[in-house]
């Protein structure tokens, strides 16, 4: 998380790309989900966060505001940083569009 600049904070996509692993033929990418206080701070944690084996580069960056119609407000949670990440994934386990 950023330090007070003044500014206030915002929600932040960012895609990041890094050099092929081993016996791959293109980049690896993952996107993260970062609190900055502009796009330069967002960068820099989304960079902190990358997995990959080679150092990472940020491909896209986008505030989001709104998602869906419904506004995205930040308020400060006791919660700290309660990270679950679902690595489960099955492909076909994600049921198609809804008829």
């Amino acid at each position: 998380m950023s330090e007070h600049t003044g500014e206030s904070n915002e929600l932040y996509v960012v895609y990041l790309g890094g050099d092929p692993a081993p016996g791959r033929l293109s980049e690896d990418h993952e996107a993260v989900v970062v609190v900055a206080a502009n796009v330069k701070e967002a960068r820099a944690a989304a960079r902190a966060k990358w997995g990959g084996q080679s150092k990472g580069h940020v491909d896209a960056v986008q505030v989001i505001r709104v998602v869906d119609g419904y506004a995205v407000q930040l308020v400060p949670s006791p919660l700290g940083d309660d990270v679950e990440i679902d690595v489960t994934y099955e492909p076909g386990s994600i049921p198609g569009p809804v008829s």
